[in-house]
């Protein structure tokens, strides 16, 4: 694999604890519970705990499989480079042009609702407007493509506060909670069982839901090149990060259920937050968990960039898409064009977002279009870590179960959740994904005939695999002004 410029990204900037924040924000706890508690409770009903518990056991197997095989290649492409290593170059290519697809979709379906959860702070009718809420939310866009443009560090300190606040908020809603649960309805142990399923199909419309839930903890990985210890540090991070997501996903489901009607729910919709606050704490509640759903809408903007910038820096790198991509900038050391590409994109879809519908209806097709490419590059990464550790699968009881059987199983939910989506969604939304997806295939047929070393790999095995973090090959020099002189291999 060829390095397009010569410097690396800022090796060493992240630690333990800023890679797990980053993980916890890429899942986006409070805005995840504010998307989709309404979906989540209209499709499954008192059964929305037990479908982010079934679909957490998969979650975890993928989460696995990112961590074991960020032990035998550290690269900012992550699925990009391990699925092209394992299975083949053009599967690696598509899973990562899925992440870039779904990245880009959701960096439009973001920006809406943080744009409108703003004014919601300050004149809640003013929430409806779907030009000023995309106003407002390509100010916040534009402000974390600044920071991240700043560097990992810089990065890493304003999630730290954006996360932080967030979290501490939904902790003390957790706590104050305690002394109202029963106002609707007592706590059942059933709620985690299978009897509140309508049948096969209700588990499938449950598991759909909370899969795009727990999405985006795998930013981690993309990192990996800029955290410390990277192979040791990376990948337990994401696992850790679905971890404390599951809990807070739990409770809040839990207390939903115990605290707000089915009536109730359904009237908030996206609201489903702030008519909790309310409950708990009148007056001032709704306003909090509302500043909560904001701030984390914000940092999983941020988490999202890093994610499809590192990966379109990965191929710009390897020269599977243009190789300006891959530049580094000298004093921050962050992929600028990548960054600055990814910007322009998602700013025309901001503009071209407005004609197509309510803040809402935009928020509900970027999501269902979403889940497919989310179901692809999961479930490919599933299959990639029990072929790159398939010599050493027998080797315990424990490499079996771990990098293996756990995996592959998280891979068969992906699928799954990939077919049922297609039989479940819209036209629409199945267009979207699909053709997102297709797309794809120009660049990727292009830069093969070209002859990108990226599709006559290494093999990525764990027998003989020497566990080591990407070094990239020599370049050309510096050129003046601050910025990698520009490659002529377009």
């Amino acid at each position: 694999m060829s390095n397009s410029g010569g410097r690396g990204l800022q090796a060493g900037a992240l630690g333990m604890t800023d890679t797990v924040v980053m993980a916890v924000a890429g899942s986006a706890p409070a805005y995840s519970l504010a998307a989709t508690t309404a979906v989540l409770v209209g499709a499954v009903g008192l059964a929305a705990p037990a479908a982010l518990l079934y679909c957490a056991i998969p979650m975890l197997g993928i989460a696995l499989a990112f961590s074991r095989l960020g032990r035998l290649d550290a690269n900012a492409g992550a699925g990009y480079s391990w699925v092209g290593r394992t299975l083949h170059p053009f599967l690696g290519f598509l899973s990562g042009w899925a992440l870039v697809v779904s990245a880009t979709l959701f960096m439009v379906a973001g920006s809406l609702p943080a744009g409108s959860l703003t004014l919601a702070l300050f004149d809640p009718g003013l929430a409806d407007d779907t030009a000023l809420s995309t106003l407002v939310g390509a100010g916040w866009f534009l402000l974390m493509l600044g920071v991240v443009l700043g560097g990992a560090r810089l990065t890493a300190r304003a999630q730290l506060l954006m996360s932080g606040v967030e979290l501490a908020i939904l902790v003390l809603f957790a706590v104050l909670a305690l002394g109202h649960v029963g106002q609707a309805r007592s706590f059942d142990w059933s709620w985690f069982g299978l009897g509140h399923f309508d049948g096969v199909s209700g588990f499938a419309s449950g598991t759909l839901v909370a899969a795009f839930s727990y999405w985006g903890w795998d930013v981690t990985s993309n990192l990996s090149e800029e955290t410390r210890n990277s192979r040791r540090t990376a990948g337990p991070a994401g696992l850790i990060g679905v971890g404390v997501v599951f809990v807070l996903f739990e409770v809040f489901t839990v207390l939903v259920n115990t605290l707000l009607t089915p009536e109730r729910i359904a009237a908030h919709g996206a609201d489903v937050p702030a008519a909790l606050g309310e409950v708990i704490w009148p007056g001032w509640g709704g306003k909090l968990l509302t500043v909560a759903v904001m701030l984390s809408t914000i940092a999983t903007l941020e988490t999202t960039l890093i994610q499809v910038t590192r990966s379109l820096f990965a191929m710009g790198r390897d020269r599977t898409m243009p190789a300006a991509l891959g530049l580094v900038h000298r004093s921050w050391n962050t992929p600028w064009v990548a960054i600055a590409v990814v910007g322009a994109v998602a700013l025309v879809l901001f503009v071209a977002s407005t004609a197509l519908g309510t803040v809402g209806e935009i928020l509900a097709d970027a999501i269902r279009a979403i889940g497919l490419q989310i179901a692809v590059y999961y479930g490919l990464v599933g299959v990639a870590v029990v072929v790159a550790y398939r010599r050493t699968l027998l080797s315990s009881p424990g490499a079996f179960l771990l990098n293996g059987l756990w995996p592959l199983l998280g891979s068969a939910f992906m699928f799954w959740v990939f077919a049922e989506s297609l039989a479940e969604l819209s036209g629409a939304a199945v267009g979207i994904g699909l053709g997102g997806l297709a797309a794809g295939l120009v660049p990727m047929l292009w830069y093969w005939r070209r002859g990108s070393e990226y599709y006559r790999p290494a093999r990525l095995d764990a027998s003989r695999t020497v566990e080591t973090d990407y070094v990239p090959a020599a370049g050309p020099a510096l050129a003046p002004g601050g910025f990698e002189g520009l490659p002529t291999d377009f």
